[in-house]
């Protein structure tokens, strides 16, 4: 529903409810996390999450896009992700290498979303299911990737500093 001038409910043009972004991302994350653990096939995982998704108010489409981005482009996602890490990629906590791997998906595959978007939501999610400090390392490693991932962008507002 739109507000006069334009604007949605939420205050923005685009219409994007960032809670609801905020939450398919958890949702994505869990999801991530599982389909690593379990080795299970991306559409029942996808499945399986979007059927609990739909009982908590969350942004669906966008839940959907990250899962079947990050399932369908893991291989792409590590070997981006490798020059930034100080281990291979399966040394990364099970955790961190979902956020790492939903962030990087973003970064790349998603232009629309700010890169500071991005990397605070990445922070914030694995301050909130990471270990103790893994919020650390995920920050460097997505601080380090941006400034040549999103150069145009990162450049333009200098360092993130998120």
């Amino acid at each position: 529903m739109s507000k006069p001038g334009g604007h949605s409910r939420h205050g923005r043009r685009d219409g994007i409810d960032p809670v609801l972004r905020s939450r398919a991302r958890r949702r994505a994350l869990q999801a991530v996390y599982a389909w690593q653990i379990s080795g299970g096939f991306a559409k029942q995982v996808i499945a399986q999450f979007a059927h609990e998704q739909a009982h908590e108010v969350a942004d669906l489409a966008y839940f959907e896009n990250l899962v079947e981005g990050v399932l369908s482009n893991r291989a792409e996602l590590d070997t981006a992700l490798t020059p930034y890490l100080d281990r291979s990629v399966e040394e990364v906590d099970a955790i961190e290498r979902a956020v790492l791997r939903l962030a990087a998906y973003e970064l790349l595959y998603r232009q629309d979303v700010p890169y500071r978007v991005v990397i605070n939501e990445a922070i914030e999610t694995a301050k909130r299911f990471g270990s103790e400090h893994g919020h650390t390392y995920v920050n460097g490693v997505l601080d380090r990737a941006a400034v040549e991932w999103r150069k145009v962008e990162s450049g333009a507002s200098g360092a993130s500093g998120a």
